[in-house]
């Protein structure tokens, strides 16, 4: 199988980046139809709109031109969340913000991200060891005040970027005990992860485990996997001391690769009995696309080689199966199609439909996976 030609996939995923920046006029990219390739919105971006907005600052790494995709503009849209109370704003401000300041040293994205660090370091609760989802995290059904998800761990990364970039101790402090607390508490002695917990508020303690955006309380939901794989290794690059970390990183991704599908494409939940009768799911697959790159620069060129191989397999298989490279393709140019939000009936309206659909998050990943795998990019940085 030959590698596919990395820069005429990112093309495409430019020029789409380009088309979507004017047809949404008002609101922020969610989840795209592929068939008319119609975008759903939402007024502020919901938890993924800073991957669109991070989609920009990488099209900018690459000088695109075009007015419409600066990011500074579509930073405005999703500021209103940084008065969010959930932990998932640091998913929302690290690609949104932070990202800004560091491919491009911008000051103004600098101070939005170093804001949502506060706010997440404020949401910290020192009896359950971690950052709660919080009462405005989104999600499909109420939650208690002490409920947690390895989703969460997105806060650490851009909590670690403050800590550096503003040398703040108390951001460091509260980054490394709620890594430690969520990683523990959701993966598993074999790797596999557990979506959700349920703490006791007085200490902590879990009471219960469940995963309640997969197949069944117990399955191992596609994305929660990436979702550790992913934090992980972020966690790992931005604090190399903390070894527990890596092996984190290393033992999440050694299980993906050791169960996902010979085409290196993972189903929306590894135990759907429906296998291989069921959806796919692009965005978890260039997520753990780009937890593998991650975790090959950990660990250098000889261990790390065969991390690489394997996230360069999944981005071919991502680019030659799903993303339409030219105009002559079925869907519009540059969309990565086969996206799955989740097959659960009792998920959020605004995600119920999205299911082969591009998913902007997955967007994201694919495209900066392509700028790694290409060069023009370092996945150490990211």
């Amino acid at each position: 199988m030959t590698t596919p030609d990395w820069s005429q996939a990112t093309a495409a995923m430019l020029a789409h980046i380009e088309a979507t920046s004017r047809q949404v006029s008002t609101g922020v990219p969610h989840w795209a139809d592929p068939v008319t390739g119609r975008w759903t919105v939402t007024p502020d971006g919901d938890w993924t709109g800073g991957a669109w907005v991070g989609q920009l600052w990488l099209a900018k790494l690459l000088r695109n031109p075009v007015p419409q995709t600066v990011p500074g503009r579509w930073l405005k849209r999703i500021r209103p969340r940084l008065d969010k109370r959930t932990a998932f704003k640091g998913f929302t401000f690290y690609y949104g913000a932070a990202l800004g300041q560091i491919l491009f040293s911008d000051e103004d994205a600098a101070a939005v991200a170093t804001t949502a660090a506060e706010g997440l370091a404020d949401l910290y609760d020192d009896a359950l060891g971690l950052i709660p989802l919080g009462e405005d995290a989104e999600e499909h059904c109420a939650i208690g005040t002490a409920e947690s998800s390895i989703d969460s761990l997105v806060a650490s990364p851009l909590l670690l970027w403050s800590a550096a970039v503003n040398d703040d101790e108390r951001h460091r402090v509260i980054a490394t005990a709620h890594a430690d607390r969520v990683l523990e508490n959701h993966v598993r002695d074999d790797g596999s992860v557990i979506q959700s917990t349920t703490l006791d508020p007085a200490n902590g303690k879990v009471l219960r485990s469940h995963t309640h955006k997969g197949y069944n309380d117990t399955s191992i939901w596609g994305r929660a996997q990436a979702w550790a794989m992913l934090c992980g290794s972020m966690c790992a690059l931005r604090q190399p001391e903390q070894t527990a970390w890596l092996d984190y990183a290393r033992r999440t991704c050694d299980w993906w690769l050791a169960n996902v599908p010979g085409d290196g494409v993972a189903y929306w939940d590894f135990d759907d009995p429906a296998i291989p009768d069921t959806s796919r799911d692009t965005a978890a697959t260039a997520m753990a696309a780009s937890a593998l790159l991650k975790l090959a620069s950990l660990l250098g060129e000889g261990e790390g080689q065969r991390y690489r191989e394997a996230a360069s397999r999944s981005v071919a298989a991502l680019v030659r199966g799903y993303l339409a490279v030219d105009e002559y393709a079925e869907y519009p140019q540059g969309m990565l199609r086969g996206g799955c939000f989740t097959r659960r009936p009792d998920s959020r309206p605004q995600d119920r439909a999205a299911d082969d659909v591009e998913l902007v998050f997955g967007s994201y990943m694919l495209l900066e996976t392509l700028l790694v795998l290409d060069g023009a990019a370092d996945a150490t940085t990211l």
